[in-house]
């Protein structure tokens, strides 16, 4: 065991549309300073900076933390697809665990297009390519439907087609998502919608519609990792604290078992959550509170089950129970998640890691899980990586 790790502040800005933000640079350099004011800390103190995006040129990062400080540390810039900003974190948590340093700022942000997800060169081997030919050998590939749609469609279908759930079973976790997000003043969509509007919006990759789908979006969010040691000497809130954190990729089974879920990284993610669990000494049965990966609807169904917040062939009986709202077993997604709250590829795990801080230190206002000590972060990439951490109140 190393150096016990805390989260001492979290800054996040309003997720938008793209066209309504600020410059990458602008949107993380206020997010970075909005997470050190939150600690009460001068960046002079910050031994490193781990900067997530997805899109943008090399040395984006300086450029964002630039605007906080110029002290000269070093500044690493990741880039993990969809997991981009937990993996930041991830870096940040065991460089200061292990003893190397004793204060970091990981920081997430994304300056996205309309429209779908590009890659953004067309003269070499797409790094999903393996991916994606194991997927047009399942289910074919449809010239006119988003890519990230048929991924993860074809697993709410392999899901389907398994259990034998209704496709409106997917459309109820869009109308949770919204009902949290309604609650949430950094969401992009604060509006509610109802299960008929879902299933009546326009199909994008059956069973999945286009409320089913989170929205392209920019914005920023940031967390100051430390030492408890450290926060104590400098007075700083030690009141939450990382208890456990696992990072997975592909193993054999993405490619050869010839299922779309763990082609999305189902196998990653239950891997990564047992990892986390023994490391903690909690089981899931004792989570509070969940901010997990729900890019598209059915991501989140199948996640319950990864995570192991309900058995596996379960999930429907979950959602139908109220189990992943308030009032129910496990709060899942308080902030409006990916498909509410927005989803700025780079930003996106420290958002979660922004809103599972001020559930534990019961500043989150009209989201408050009540009770909350116990929190549990999924953050997921394809291509693939997959971040899963837990938070425990002290």
């Amino acid at each position: 065991m190393g150096n016990k790790v805390v989260v001492a502040g979290v800054g996040m800005i309003p997720f938008t549309k793209p066209g309504a933000s600020d410059d990458y640079h602008v949107m993380g350099a206020a997010a970075a300073a909005a997470a050190l004011a939150d600690a009460s800390i001068d960046y002079r103190l910050v031994d490193q900076a781990f900067v997530g995006y997805v899109y943008g040129d090399s040395t984006c990062g300086q450029a964002a933390v630039y605007g906080v400080g110029l002290t000269g540390i070093p500044v690493v810039n990741v880039n993990n697809n969809c997991s981009t900003g937990s993996t930041a974190l991830f870096l940040a948590r065991q460089a200061v665990e292990s003893g190397a340093i004793e204060c970091a700022i990981a920081l997430g942000f994304e300056q996205m297009a309309p429209g779908a997800l590009k890659g953004a060169y067309t003269d070499r081997t797409p790094p999903m390519a393996r991916h994606a030919e194991v997927m047009e050998g399942l289910q074919g590939l449809d010239p006119n439907a988003p890519c990230a749609a048929q991924f993860f469609g074809g697993a709410g279908r392999a899901y389907m087609q398994k259990y034998g759930i209704a496709r409106e079973t997917f459309a109820r976790i869009s109308v949770k998502a919204r009902q949290h997000a309604a609650r949430n003043p950094l969401a992009v969509f604060r509006n509610t919608v109802t299960l008929e509007e879902v299933m009546a919006a326009p199909s994008v990759f059956d069973p999945l519609t286009q409320l089913q789908c989170c929205p392209p979006t920019c914005g920023a969010a940031a967390a100051v990792i430390c030492s408890e040691a450290f926060a104590r000497r400098h007075g700083l809130d030690t009141s939450v604290a990382i208890a456990g954190q696992a990072m997975t990729t592909d193993r054999a089974s993405t490619f050869d078992d010839g299922d779309m879920r763990k082609v999305v990284g189902y196998d990653m993610t239950v891997d990564a959550a047992a990892k986390v669990y023994a490391q903690a000494g909690i089981g899931p049965q004792d989570v509070d509170v969940v901010e997990l990966h729900d890019c598209f609807t059915a991501n989140e169904l199948i996640t319950y089950e990864g995570l192991g917040l309900t058995p596996e062939g379960t999930a429907e009986k979950f959602i139908l129970d109220g189990d992943n709202t308030y009032g129910g077993r496990v709060v899942t997604n308080p902030s409006g998640g990916l498909l509410s709250k927005g989803h700025p590829l780079g930003a996106t795990g420290l958002a979660q890691c922004y809103e599972l801080t001020q559930q534990l230190r019961g500043t989150a206002d009209a989201r408050q899980v009540e009770g909350a000590r116990i929190a549990l972060q999924h953050n997921l990439g394809l291509g693939g990586a997959c971040v899963v951490t837990l938070y425990v109140k002290q």
